[in-house]
């Protein structure tokens, strides 16, 4: 009895062994590197960004943004683990009804959804009273929905009618669906999904037809911000009451001032020492200037003290501060990575959905990445977008993880067909090698007996 215990006992400490869970964890090591490497640096520029904050809303106690950090991440990594245990295939089969979810989800959000900062992003969960933002879901539905599509419809894919508007459809009518609360990250969605249509052989006139249309609001946006820096600050007031009346009005046109003036920020600069987005812009380059090439240190950063957003959106501004250029450069080379990671993937899958699953999903995290740091050195208009893996966590976040999971599942199919593809080379060699090793004997039989025929003769 005793020893029956103790082999159970035994038994309990290899499963628990992180040997067994790594043999259960599969898929692309490199991207799973980059994942672990992220999280890192993000516990340890969002324990440092979250400073001040820690002061005015839990008096001082630091270590709250740091373990609901180390929660957010151990969660994601959960998610990731899980994600890619699935197989891809059954992202397929689900890619339709999530779409049709995101759908009404979005619409709620547009007319019902928690207001902040004049625009409507988010729903409150009302078991665990977390907001969270349903264009992250509404992306994810849109990239398997789309590489769906696109895999069931290459051979009619440069017909316009039934190969093009099937598949531009939905990727237009989410955009539109986001673009009144958040027109940043639907001009990112868009440009996402047309370069993964690009390279699903989509014709590129239809794609040009598509950018074509979706420059005619950009420009007139441009127009009225270059008619309001002319018009001087003359009408400003007018214009505020304006944006008022409009925002009591419609959420649909909430906006449409702060758009215009993030442009004319953009272009001409701000007169205005108190505009928000003017402040960030300048308090972004104040950090970056001070971090140099080597930077100021961990922990060393003063920019968490002006920054609004230091752990957010300015993220990556607060990161140079303290990790100089050098640092910057490294985040960057680690998305880079990725993405090549990714389209690596695309070249070995077999399968049109899983390859267009996986460069889309990668595609959406690498662009927003690389607008969010352009916005932190001041190449693109103020946006509130995130940096993936790196900002302070919450359902953006987890959306990312989960996302990442769906590419390593991907990467874990691909995995497996090489390995069947192996061992079935490996057998078909051990094969010809024994049929090999029986002809060499039947040779040396045949040498014997005509050996010993002129003996007995």
């Amino acid at each position: 009895m005793d020893q029956s215990q103790d082999i159970k006992f035994t038994d309990l400490a290899q499963n628990f062994k992180g040997k067994a869970l790594l043999q259960k964890t599969s898929g692309d090591k490199v991207i799973w590197a980059l994942v672990l490497l992220l999280g890192l640096v993000s516990l340890l520029i969002v324990y440092s960004a979250t400073g001040s904050l820690a002061y005015k809303m839990y008096k001082g106690n630091t270590e709250v943004y740091l373990f609901k950090q180390i929660a957010f991440i151990a969660i994601g990594c959960v998610i990731i683990y899980f994600a890619h245990r699935v197989n891809y295939t059954i992202y397929s089969k689900v890619a339709k009804i999530l779409y049709l979810l995101s759908v009404p989800l979005l619409l709620y959000t547009l007319f019902f959804g928690v207001s902040m900062n004049e625009g409507s992003r988010w729903i409150r969960l009302p078991i665990i009273n977390m907001t969270m933002q349903t264009s992250d879901l509404a992306k994810l539905a849109l990239f398997m929905f789309l590489a769906r599509l696109l895999s069931r419809k290459q051979n009619k894919i440069k017909d316009f009618k039934k190969g093009f508007l099937p598949v531009i459809m939905p990727v237009a009518f989410t955009c539109m669906l986001i673009a009144p609360a958040n027109l940043s990250t639907a001009l990112l969605l868009g440009a996402s999904c047309m370069l993964l249509m690009f390279i699903g052989r989509v014709s590129i006139k239809h794609i040009l037809l598509t950018i074509g249309c979706a420059m005619i609001p950009l420009a007139f946006l441009i127009m009225a911000a270059v008619v309001k820096h002319k018009s001087g600050g003359a009408d400003d007031e007018v214009a505020a009451t304006a944006t008022v009346k409009k925002q009591k009005s419609s959420r649909l046109t909430a906006r449409v001032g702060t758009w215009i003036g993030r442009v004319e920020n953009f272009i001409y600069g701000s007169k205005d020492a108190n505009d928000d987005d003017h402040y960030q812009v300048n308090q972004a380059k104040i950090a970056i200037a001070r971090g140099g090439i080597m930077g100021k240190g961990p922990g060393n950063g003063e920019a968490r003290n002006f920054l609004p957003q230091a752990y957010n959106d300015y993220i990556f501004a607060t990161l140079i501060e303290e990790y100089g250029l050098i640092g910057g450069a490294f985040i960057i080379f680690i998305y880079l990575v990725f993405l090549y990671r990714s389209i690596r993937l695309f070249k070995k899958c077999p399968f049109a959905f899983g390859a267009f699953l996986a460069l889309g999903l990668s595609f959406t995290l690498v662009i927003q990445a690389m607008a969010n740091m352009a916005v932190n050195v001041n190449l693109f208009p103020v946006t509130g977008v995130t940096l993936p893996l790196v900002s302070m966590g919450g359902s953006s976040f987890l959306f990312t993880c989960l996302s990442i999971g769906i590419i390593l599942s991907v990467a874990r199919n691909v995995e497996q067909l090489e390995g069947k593809k192996a061992q079935e080379a490996a057998e078909a060699d051990k094969e010809y090698d024994e049929i090999d090793e029986d002809g060499e004997d039947d040779e040396e039989e045949e040498l014997e007996e005509t050996k010993k025929q002129p003996a007995i003769a």
